[in-house]
């Protein structure tokens, strides 16, 4: 099958298109002929080895597994032994590494079968961002109907389901992007809309029940001057930092720091589930979120996908289109 392939740290360069085995199915795994998958900010971190912390886990100084991709929808091609609730044939969507392929393997948790308003091209843009912006406002944010959020990068993958969800939730939502997306902010359901380049939401005097910070450079200790006294902050990304830890390093200081005061700081990395995967089906398919998609690209122009995800402009998310195996 064909596969987006490196066998190095560095600039999308190294990537390739190449021929490797088909993946071998598990028992509890579901073997997924990819129609779609989607870009993340994650395949940018595992494509250039930074923050260097994270090449503990992923290989000190060459990458360990040499296949990118999270987001993936397609069809079921064959099921291992202990699967249950899918069979070959059923259309789906989740996430699992390896999906800028023809083929990816993916554990059965953390695999559902997908929406059916969506084309395949949107279910993929869903599972990673869709669930870490569901987990950051459910469940590290508590969100509670009437409550205040402001979600600080709500034009990109994360924001854009973040806007989406809060509303759904029944909250006052107030989104912080760039001039060139206030409009895209305020149709998908924000209340109010703060241009950064104009105001300085520290500054404004408003505060919130709960800020969800998905980028940005806004110190932890910036965004809480925002907060009210018992309000949170949810932090599952941002940029800056140095080349060791990156955004880490300022984040952790945030945690220790938020343990004095009332204030809560809150920081987590998302994991897909069959179940998370499920409630955002049930969402989309009664209307209440949908997918923002930017630009869509083959999956031989990855590397250009990658490049445009490394400028850090997209709006909503970036889809590949997957040709079909022969």
């Amino acid at each position: 099958m064909k596969a987006i392939v490196y066998d190095r740290y560095g600039s999308p360069d190294v990537l390739g298109l190449r021929e490797i085995d088909k993946p071998v199915v598990k028992d509890d795994d579901v073997l997924v002929r990819v129609h779609a998958a989607s870009v993340n900010p994650a395949d940018w971190h595992f494509l250039t080895g930074t923050p260097y912390v994270m090449r503990m886990a992923a290989g000190l100084r060459k990458p360990k597994v040499q296949t990118l991709g999270l987001d993936v929808a397609g069809r079921v091609e064959a099921a291992g032994s202990n699967v249950t609730q899918l069979r070959p044939g059923d259309e789906v969507f989740g996430a699992n590494t390896g999906a800028y392929a023809e083929y990816v393997c993916v554990p059965e948790d953390g695999i559902a079968l997908k929406p059916a308003s969506l084309t395949f091209e949107q279910a993929a843009a869903v599972p990673v961002a869709g669930v870490t912006a569901l987990q950051g406002l459910r469940d590290k944010g508590q969100l509670q109907p009437g409550q205040k959020v402001l979600i600080i990068g709500a034009s990109g993958g994360v924001g854009t389901f973040a806007v989406q969800l809060a509303k759904s939730f029944g909250a006052d939502v107030t989104g912080v992007c760039s001039t060139r997306n206030v409009d895209l902010v305020r149709s998908i359901g924000a209340d109010q809309v703060i241009d950064y380049t104009q105001e300085d939401f520290t500054r404004s005097g408003r505060r919130y029940d709960l800020i969800f910070q998905v980028a940005g450079t806004r110190s932890p200790s910036d965004c809480r001057r925002a907060l009210t006294s018992k309000g949170t902050l949810v932090l599952c990304s941002g940029e800056g930092g140095g080349r060791l830890l990156g955004p880490l390093g300022r984040i952790f200081g945030a945690l220790v720091r938020s343990r004095f005061g009332r204030q809560r700081t809150v920081m987590w990395i998302a994991k897909v589930t069959k179940k998370d995967l499920v409630e955002l089906k049930e969402l989309i398919e009664d209307g209440n979120v949908a997918p923002v998609i930017d630009r869509r690209y083959t999956l031989g122009e990855v590397p250009e996908a990658l490049r445009y995800q490394g400028e850090g402009h997209a709006q909503g998310k970036t889809v590949i289109s997957v040709q079909e195996p022969s």
